[in-house]
């Protein structure tokens, strides 16, 4: 059985996910504007950062960053660095790149609700199929769309575009600790995502 001894793992990027989404689902019916919506979902973002750093106890670096340099400083701590979002405007996937980007990190995970890529919203159609592979600009097509607080789906545009000029091999699974940790050691699940 492989083991995850050769594999660091410098950082991870926590996003809000349903709480955030029910804050700023409360926060428009008030008429809040997009940024304050944003700042609501880095808000949860950072509160889910702290709970997994207090998860992990001290291998973890002891708060949240706040900006990508305060992070690549925590990074040379030799500690597992956990964020959320950095600003509005920004979602935690295109966080999570650029750190990727940044570190020179040689794998991007983008741990989800589903378990990669599929050909359309397989929570919706039944006939969706799932990809194994996936190019930039492929991925660009199928999640063709707006993107808003609460709402970004496997990747927004920005992150997309970070991968891409970064060439960062990236990795879309399902999030649950089983699957990062066969993702980490090198086995072929999800969806690959190829420049």
């Amino acid at each position: 059985m492989d083991t995850l001894k050769e594999i660091e793992i410098p950082a991870v990027v926590t996003g809000g996910g349903e709480a955030a989404r029910r804050y700023i689902d409360y926060a428009k019916n008030l008429r809040a504007d997009q940024s304050t919506l944003d700042e609501f979902g880095i808000d949860v973002s950072r509160i889910n950062a702290k709970l997994l750093i207090v998860a992990l106890g001290y291998t973890a670096y002891p708060y949240p960053p706040h900006t990508l340099e305060e992070a690549v400083r925590a990074s040379s701590t030799g500690r597992v660095v956990v964020t959320g979002g950095f600003q509005p405007g920004q979602s935690t996937n295109a966080v999570a790149a650029l750190l990727a980007e940044r570190l020179s990190a040689s794998l991007f995970v983008n741990a989800t609700d589903v378990d990669g890529v599929y050909t359309k919203d397989p929570k919706r159609y039944s006939d969706a199929k799932l990809l194994r592979e996936v190019s930039v600009a492929e991925l660009r097509r199928i999640l063709e769309g707006e993107v808003y607080a609460g709402t970004y789906e496997l990747m927004d545009p920005l992150a997309l575009k970070i991968i891409e000029r970064s060439k960062i091999p990236t990795r879309i699974i399902h999030c649950s600790v089983e699957a990062i940790r066969e993702a980490l050691i090198g086995r072929d699940i999800g969806t690959l995502i190829v420049g």
